[in-house]
């Protein structure tokens, strides 16, 4: 051995004889000299394949010049140097003996506040140098801890991104190989980490993940508070790789952390995002961890949760189809952690930035499946949380949180939730959204098995009927809100719904009356079949069947109170709209509901509204009011008691308006048939001195309503009535021959033709004469009118009037003939009545 020994000295001798010479150039001021000397130096040891105890000889006796080399002011000359140093210590037997002399070097040209080593390259050389040295040296770099400390502190911030890559690397290895040593300066190597956490190159971002994963795992654990929040924020990076290595690191922690106890509820929000990350690979690597974290968990507290074991093995009897339920560790240490962590969904929930709310209510559904029950002492901020949540404007976030209330509902009481829930829905916290809690509530029902939602039933439907739940406010949300609460009751429940049947209704026309989008009524209605549905009835009709007596009452309970802005009336209007014909076997039970909000001193709002809805109704009277014929035994009180104090002159836009809707109403009833004619003319004293007054209204509307009103009287009862009567109503009918409207006009011209057919052999020509010379004399003058259709109706007016007092026509006629405009029209009629004279002759016995 010795021999060899010898031989190698001998050996080594040998080839720094040779390089003496070269080595004196090192010192040369001709840079290109230095370079050549170095470049033969290199070809002459670690290029040639000299034996590593040679080699050792070599290096020993070469390192000092090398190493003063790596200051030389030409850049290849350090490369050299730099390439020469690496590959000594990579084959050197020994590469320890070199730390004395590399160590305070690289940390000189690497470790100080100003970097000296200008050239990226050659700095990401240099730091592959020092890694590989810490790959063969090992443990031997302990004494060297702070020089390593000040280069990787000042390497990791490098602006060249390989170099900060190479650095992080680095840092891994020096925290595996010096794990007892390491952890006392470790905490020096965050702040630089962090700084570079946010690289824009992702594989840089990746590598101080990694590095960060190390730093703190072999540090004191005291810096986990100062990495998390950089570590949160990486779980929304676009890069995948940079997710998954944040969910290898924090899983890291969970099972070897020495103090991971203590920042398990920092650390389990982490790992559990990644759950639902959008990437399989990096849910599954999150899920597997998380498997082993609890399983850990399990063993290493096996006596304390011993008596829970069997019991919280069993599955909750509902528990969601499909879903795997997490580990009993699992569980537990979410358990443990949620009062924490509440809080913090809490806040991130609202944060923001879009991504931290969705992966945050993500997180939410996580946990509440871990929590399962135990979600119950936390159930008052998670609604706060809920409520705030689902007004959110991504739709994600949203949808997620609903996910997370049909949980709630799933494990928490119902006795429990729903004291919470409807106070909220009966008082909502925000005055903006305040249809927030009905779409908690939906969601939280939607996940409450049906056997247990079931006693509560009555307490829900009479929670939404109340007034001020459904009835409070017109906006869509809320309306949707509250149907949406209906249609869960009815598909969890289906026909145990028949309990809450009314209640259910009153919902449905509370929002139909409400609402103004086509959509929601629509939907109201759908969802009113689906009621009749679940109870095995026909059709809509059947279900107001059914409680229409209720309904009635539920109105006449705040009739007194109606007014233009009560919801109640427009309830009313939905009510008897869709009842069709059943609202006809409810006509007693209806009439005191309008005469009580129909009187002339409710408000004219309301009353026009509801006698609009009536014509309506009585237009169609024998499928709707008078269905069952009973409302003709109440037609005349509904007239005498309700029309005509309407129909009483007041002065007033509105009033006079109110009036044009109770002559619509006059005219639909006398159309629908619903009025007969007896009935009629024991009113006829008290109506016909109303509806001619209505023909002075200022409004043309209610002038033609009313002209057609009385063309409909003189049809029923016309023949019946009084000459007296009758001398009442042409005087007025011929004011209207005048109307600045061409429509009433028309309408009055056709009343009085009525009129004149009315005419029985009661009404005496003679007795009457100066009547009927009034009216030949109106009527004359308008056979002048400069509109030849007025005057070709005027002349068939003329023409019936000619058989009442014909010489007093003919009389009348001679006499204006030759004052008008053109004879013509009083000729056609003197032909007339004088063949109306001929065909009498000829019927008259010779």
């Amino acid at each position: 051995m010795a021999a060899m020994a010898t031989g190698d000295q001998h050996a080594a001798s040998e080839v720094l004889r040779g390089l003496a010479r070269h080595l004196n150039c090192l010192n040369e001021d001709n840079k290109s000299t230095r370079k050549r000397a170095l470049e033969l130096i290199k070809r002459e040891t670690v290029d040639k394949g000299l034996s590593s105890s040679v080699l050792q000889e070599v290096f020993s006796a070469l390192l000092k010049p090398l190493l003063k080399c790596l200051s030389d002011p030409m850049e290849r000359c350090r490369e050299t140097a730099i390439t020469t140093i690496t590959e000594f210590i990579r084959c050197v037997p020994k590469p320890e003996e070199s730390l004395p002399y590399l160590m305070p070097c690289l940390a000189q040209r690497l470790g100080d506040k100003e970097i000296l080593e200008p050239a990226e390259e050659l700095r990401l050389s240099a730091v592959e140098m020092l890694t590989l040295t810490l790959e063969v040296c090992g443990k031997h770099l302990a004494p060297y801890l702070n020089e390593m400390m000040n280069i990787l502190q000042r390497t990791i911030v490098d602006p060249f991104p390989d170099v900060k890559r190479e650095s992080c690397k680095c840092t891994v290895n020096l925290a595996k190989c010096v794990p007892e040593h390491f952890h006392m300066q470790a905490e020096g190597l965050v702040k630089p980490l962090m700084q570079t956490i946010s690289h824009q190159h992702s594989r840089v971002r990746v590598s101080v993940i990694e590095a960060t994963g190390a730093v703190i795992q072999h540090g004191t654990g005291k810096n986990v508070d100062d990495v998390v929040s950089h570590l949160a924020q990486r779980l929304f990076d676009d890069s995948p790789q940079v997710r998954k290595a944040v969910t290898a690191v924090v899983g890291d922690w969970l099972l070897h952390m020495r103090d991971r106890y203590s920042y398990f509820h920092k650390l389990i929000p982490l790992l559990l995002s990644s759950i639902s990350d959008e990437i399989p690979e990096i849910r599954f690597l999150a899920a597997d961890l998380w498997k082993q974290v609890g399983a850990q968990w399990e063993t290493e507290n096996e006596e304390d949760i011993k008596d829970k074991l069997d019991f919280l093995l069993t599955p909750p009897h509902f528990y969601p189809p499909g879903v795997e339920r997490p580990g009993l560790g699992c569980r537990e240490l979410v358990v443990r952690s949620l009062g924490r962590l509440v809080p913090a969904i809490t806040h991130d929930v609202t944060d923001w930035l879009v991504p931290t709310r969705v992966r945050t209510s993500q997180l939410l559904s996580v946990l509440l499946l871990h929590a399962e029950d135990h979600s119950t002492q936390h159930l008052q901020p998670l609604l706060a949380t809920l409520y705030r949540a689902c007004t959110d404007t991504e739709r994600d976030v949203v949808s997620n949180c609903l996910a997370a209330a049909k949980l709630l509902g799933t494990f928490v009481p119902p006795v429990v939730f729903l004291k919470l829930l409807l106070d909220h829905v009966t008082t909502p916290t925000s005055s903006s959204h305040p249809w927030a809690p009905l779409k908690v509530l939906a969601a939280v029902l939607g996940g409450c098995p049906k056997p247990l939602l079931k006693p509560h039933l009555e307490q829900i439907a009479n929670a939404l009927a109340r007034p001020d739940v459904c009835q409070e406010y017109q906006q869509v949300m809320y309306l949707e809100q509250l149907l949406a609460c209906v249609d869960v009751l009815l598909h969890q429940c289906e026909s145990d719904c028949g309990s809450v049947s009314l209640q259910l209704l009153q919902v449905l026309v509370t929002v139909q009356s409400l609402s103004t989008e086509p959509h929601l009524s629509e939907k109201a209605l759908e969802s009113a079949q689906l009621l009749c549905k679940v109870q095995g009835l026909d059709s809509v009709m059947e279900l107001y069947r059914l409680h229409m007596g209720q309904l009635l009452d539920w109105l006449s309970a705040s009739v007194n109170t109606w007014c233009s802005y009560s919801p109640q009336r427009l309830q009313l209007h939905i009510i008897v709209m869709q009842s069709g014909p059943v609202i006809g076997e409810f006509v007693s039970q209806l009439m005191p509901l309008l005469r009580c909000s129909l009187q002339p001193d409710k408000d004219p709002e309301m009353r026009m509204s509801i006698f609009t809805m009536l014509a309506k109704l009585l237009l169609d009277a024998t499928n709707t009011l008078d269905s069952q014929g009973r409302f003709r035994d109440e037609s005349e009180k509904f007239l005498c008691d309700i029309l005509l104090p309407n129909l009483v002159w007041h002065a007033g836009r509105t009033s006079a308006a109110v009036r044009t809707s109770v002559l619509s109403c006059l005219l639909a009833l006398l159309h629908g048939g619903a009025v007969t004619p007896g009935q009629l003319l024991c009113l006829e004293e008290k109506l016909c001195p109303l509806v001619l007054s209505a023909l002075e209204e200022d409004s043309q509307m209610s002038r033609l309503l009313a002209c057609r009103s009385l063309s409909a009287v003189l049809k029923l009862i016309g023949t019946s009535l009084h000459p007296e009567a009758l001398n009442k109503i042409y005087p007025e009918l011929l004011k209207r021959l005048d109307d600045s409207s061409e429509e009433v006009r028309g309408v009055a011209l056709q009343a009085l033709g009525l009129w004149l057919s009315c005419l029985t052999k009661d009404y005496n020509p003679e007795l009457c004469a100066s009547h009927l010379q009034l009216l030949y004399q109106q009527l004359l003058l308008h056979l002048d009118d400069p509109d030849s259709s007025v005057q070709d109706r005027v002349l068939e007016v003329l023409k019936k009037a000619s058989s009442v007092h014909p010489a007093l026509l003919k009389t009348e006629v001679e006499a204006v003939r030759d004052k008008q405009r053109s004879p013509l029209y009083c000729e056609q009629l003197l032909h007339h009545i004088s063949s109306l004279h001929t065909e009498a002759a000829a019927e008259s016995p010779e």
